[in-house]
């Protein structure tokens, strides 16, 4: 039996993860159970802990300060082609004209609304932006709905599917068109310390899932259609830095960040 934790994120990554997982196991001949929690904690100190309750193995950022070191053992091994830091920015449709024409400047002087806890608050207010953080996704969309926030930043792996799923409670929010938000964020897994042969048997099983195409083929089943749709290469691109980027990712870049 392994136990996934596969809380805290938008439905369309915890299925893509699930995914990655089996499939990178299926690589190595592992016969063993998988069970797939879905369980949400809204306290950054409670999912820090996931380690200490039974958790084998989830999937986060590289480098997720919520997670001390030492708790865990990273696999270094990118699983989403960086696409969770090439960020569309979720918006009142009002205000398609406004943000078309925006500065990073004047960007950063709106408020972009964060729910609680992800790990992406910190790395924004490094860079100047102004966050209110506070509440879950559905509860920052509303915000973003009735004009208490400015706009979400999301995934362009995410946003089209998160726009739609929430549409009966946030009508008027589109995806904006124009701008890409970049850092570097690439997906890993991360197991238990304790865990070293699991820890060596999914870092073979992506290494083969990824020679061999099937990664790939996941990629564009999962995120493929809505990568298209939000069009990264005509955006206008403003960077942030990544303060919590471990050191076996320097100068790692997006295959999908517009040349």
């Amino acid at each position: 039996m392994v136990h996934f934790w596969n809380g805290n994120k938008s439905t369309i990554r915890q299925e893509f993860e699930w995914k990655v997982l089996q499939l990178a196991l299926e690589q190595t001949k592992s016969k063993v159970f998988i069970n797939n929690n879905l369980t949400n904690y809204p306290s950054a100190k409670d999912e820090g802990l996931v380690f200490s309750h039974g958790t084998d193995v989830l999937v986060t950022v590289a480098g997720n300060r919520k997670f001390a070191p030492g708790s865990y053992a990273m696999i270094p091994q990118p699983l989403c082609r960086g696409l969770l830091g090439c960020r569309v920015l979720i918006i009142h449709k009002s205000r398609l004209a406004e943000f078309s024409k925006l500065t990073e400047l004047q960007l950063k002087q709106l408020s972009v609304g964060i729910p609680a806890t992800w790990a992406d608050a910190d790395l924004f207010r490094f860079n100047q932006y102004r966050v209110i953080e506070q509440g879950s996704l559905q509860e920052r969309l509303i915000a973003v709905q009735n004009g208490e926030c400015d706009y979400v930043s999301l995934g362009a792996n995410e946003a089209e599917a998160i726009v739609t799923q929430f549409a009966h409670l946030t009508p008027d929010l589109v995806v904006e068109p124009s701008v890409l938000l970049y850092y570097p964020f690439p997906l890993v897994f991360y197991c238990h310390p304790e865990k070293g042969a699991l820890q060596k048997a999914i870092a073979q099983g992506l290494e083969r899932c990824s020679a061999n195409g099937e990664l790939d083929i996941l990629f564009e089943q999962t995120y493929g259609a809505d990568v298209q749709a939000v069009k990264l290469h005509q955006r206008r691109v403003f960077q942030l830095a990544n303060p919590i980027l471990p050191s076996e990712f320097a100068g790692y870049q997006s295959e999908l960040l517009p040349v």
